[in-house]
């Protein structure tokens, strides 16, 4: 009897399918394409028709129901794909210049702080070294 190996075996990664998308796209049928299937599912009149219909263009009844309601509600507004999602906020116009002006009123406060810091800081040394600073009555002018 021949000994086994004992070297480690190469792992095989799988290999993706080509055939398979790595995530599912939702299918869109123009209203045009709609009314045309459902023209087609009408016109059925033998028993298995409408299942090789529903076969051969790869579709569910479910969708056949929704767009039979869709028809009756108003023909080609009805059928129209519709928008998924959470519908978009209205644009402030104004939201940038706002956003600007609080980064400057904030900029600014910080400076008015840094500048109080310093004026204390200066008041106490000339108190200390005995310096008399001319008195202001608090305005600029």
């Amino acid at each position: 009897m021949l000994p086994l190996s004992k070297s480690p075996k190469p792992e095989l990664k799988p290999v993706p399918d080509p055939e398979v998308s790595d995530r599912p796209r939702r299918r869109k049928f123009t209203a045009k394409y709609k009314l045309a299937v459902l023209r087609e599912l009408d016109a059925c009149t033998e028993p298995g028709q409408v299942g090789a219909v529903l076969r051969r263009e790869g579709l569910y009844s479910s969708h056949v129901t929704s767009w039979r309601r869709a028809r009756e509600a108003g023909e080609l507004q009805g059928l129209a794909p519709k928008k998924h999602g959470r519908p978009r906020k209205p644009r402030n116009r104004l939201q940038p210049e706002n956003d600007q002006l609080r980064r400057e009123n904030a900029r600014l406060h910080e400076e008015l702080r840094k500048a109080n810091i310093i004026i204390d800081v200066q008041k106490k040394l000339s108190t200390i070294l005995g310096i008399s600073l001319p008195e202001t009555d608090g305005s600029d002018g």
